[in-house]
């Protein structure tokens, strides 16, 4: 029996028919993740939950442009990223400057990834809180790419930047988050 991946398992084209079952799953599955990143932006419990339904809501009434549903996924989280920049705009709060920050150099890095600090379990709870000491799009790139598995690709597509601007976030980030745990450590 081949294996499936689990985009091939969402039901988009159920979804895109109007199935409420289908709707459902998706809702299931998509729903913590993105409240998670939609509050590392708006940092606030309620207005995350209102952002997820709109995303949700947004999705409905658009699934039909959506070309591929393999790309389900980083669209919707697209879509919640678009929400947010409305709510700034809107409530007329803006990120601090170092959030809005964008570096264009694009740096590799061959160093261990934060992703490794997810394996101990007691190392999650303190990678969490370090996390919110980052810059918004560094902390952005970060989540999209450890915690909810996109691709550099994927997270320019949702982002908006480029995906060297992408590797740069994750770059910084990575050796800010090293340079945060190693001053615990001391």
């Amino acid at each position: 029996m081949p294996v499936m991946s689990e985009q091939e398992l969402l039901p988009v084209r159920e979804a895109r028919e109007g199935n409420p079952e289908a709707w459902a799953a998706l809702l299931a599955r998509f729903r913590l993740p993105l409240y998670a990143y939609i509050h590392e932006w708006v940092h606030h419990e309620q207005t995350a939950l209102d952002l997820v339904q709109e995303t949700f809501i947004n999705a409905a009434r658009h699934v039909g442009s959506l070309r591929e549903d393999g790309k389900f996924a980083s669209w919707l989280f697209h879509i919640a990223q678009q929400k947010c920049i409305q709510h700034w705009r809107n409530s007329k709060r803006y990120p601090e400057p170092g959030d809005i920050e964008i570096h264009e150099r694009t740096l590799v890095d061959e160093s261990p990834d934060p992703g490794e600090w997810l394996v101990r379990r007691e190392d999650e709870e303190q990678f969490m809180k370090h996390l919110q000491e980052l810059p918004l799009p560094q902390r952005s790139a970060l989540m999209l790419h450890f915690l909810e598995g996109f691709s550099l690709e994927e997270i320019a597509g949702i982002t908006g930047a480029q995906v060297g601007t992408v590797k740069s976030r994750l770059h910084y980030a990575k050796k800010t988050m090293r340079q945060i745990l190693e001053e615990k450590r001391k």
